[in-house]
């Protein structure tokens, strides 16, 4: 079967086999086609809107050794910061006032905030009315639970890379197995659970990222984030080749076939890569984006990868630009928490 007739099957269908993914990915004399389809299939399943999620970034300090993250453990030369709880607030309040209806708390995996520090800032963010999703790494089933408990919603887990040893290469002291592991835990306890990978990392196939994108249907991820790794320096994969916006929106595209009522954010490696790089997402299957609503220093310095879109912006200036922007194309910014269509909170 053409690629042309695959992606007509996967927009009727939302079925592809590994091979038929493969296909697609090779073939780029398709790409425009694959990327209007996605656009009609984000349209028809999750609509106009755009979900604008405001992302709080609280910490840089990180346990790990990953081997693309500028945040990792061994990199000696980034300012290293943590946010206190009263900061964390004032940041939450802000994005009371810009109209978000989500907070996405993000960090590296830093051992201070334990899970009675968490869970205080989790219920004190959720009286102000907010949908919460957290990026907090690898926890035990019992921390999960309680984050829940606390009132959050949605937790943000990216695999990264469904090749094993791909995956135990670039993370050094980590275990593949656990990580599937803190996967099935949120899915388990009723969280919106989010996953994704990076598009070009050394040693990845078209085989390997096909098996990503099927790895998120197999666990009926509730959002994805994909997004081109991008070198960094003081990593061990600094002068690596990275990936290519065009591929990165191949595998997102390739994502909202198969998953057609999911969450996808137009991620900020998709703008570092390219200026009009989150827009040109949105065509192509996104619905989601996360401003960054991280002030001062702080907002240079969670530094995961070099030249990091929009920093020189200030949370209210990007609101605002990417208001227009959202408006330029004939989306509208939504107004409810944004969850997917077939959970029951919607509203």
């Amino acid at each position: 079967m053409s690629s042309k007739k695959l992606i007509e099957k996967a927009e009727k269908t939302s079925l592809l086999t590994k091979e038929e993914i493969v296909e697609i990915l090779k073939d780029n004399s398709i790409n425009q086609q694959l990327f209007n389809t996605a656009n009609r299939v984000r349209k028809n399943f999750v609509g106009e809107s755009v979900h604008l999620r405001g992302l709080i970034e609280f910490s840089n300090i990180c346990k790990c050794s990953c081997k693309y993250c500028g945040l990792r453990k061994d990199n000696s030369t980034i300012k290293r910061y943590r946010m206190s709880s009263q900061e964390i607030m004032r940041l939450a309040q802000s994005a009371l006032s810009y109209g978000y209806k989500t907070i996405v708390l993000q960090s590296g995996e830093d051992a201070f905030f334990d899970t009675e520090k968490m869970c205080s800032i989790i219920r004190k963010i959720k009286k102000l009315g907010f949908a919460i999703t957290l990026s907090l790494g690898e926890k035990t089933f019992e921390e999960y639970q309680a984050y829940k408990h606390a009132g959050a919603d949605r937790y943000l887990l990216r695999i990264e890379t469904t090749d094993k040893k791909l995956y135990e290469n670039l993370h050094p002291f980590m275990s593949f197995e656990n990580r599937k592991r803190c996967l099935k835990d949120l899915k388990s306890l009723g969280f919106e659970t989010g996953t994704g990978c990076l598009v070009g990392l050394p040693g990845q196939t078209y085989e390997s990222l096909a098996e990503d994108i099927l790895f998120f249907k197999e666990i009926d991820a509730d959002m994805i984030g994909l997004g081109p790794f991008i070198p960094c320096p003081q990593t061990p994969l600094e002068k690596a080749s990275g990936g290519t916006f065009e591929s990165a929106l191949k595998v997102m595209a390739l994502t909202r076939l198969l998953l057609p009522d999911i969450n996808i954010p137009a991620t900020t490696a998709m703008e570092t890569l390219h200026p009009n790089g989150r827009i040109i997402a949105l065509q192509c299957g996104a619905n989601v984006v996360m401003p960054d609503i991280t002030e001062g220093e702080y907002r240079q310095q969670y530094a995961i990868y070099p030249g990091k879109a929009d920093v020189q912006n200030t949370p209210l200036e990007y609101k605002d630009k990417i208001t227009v922007q959202i408006q330029s194309i004939g989306r509208t910014i939504s107004d409810t928490f944004g969850f997917r269509n077939n959970h029951l909170k919607n509203n």
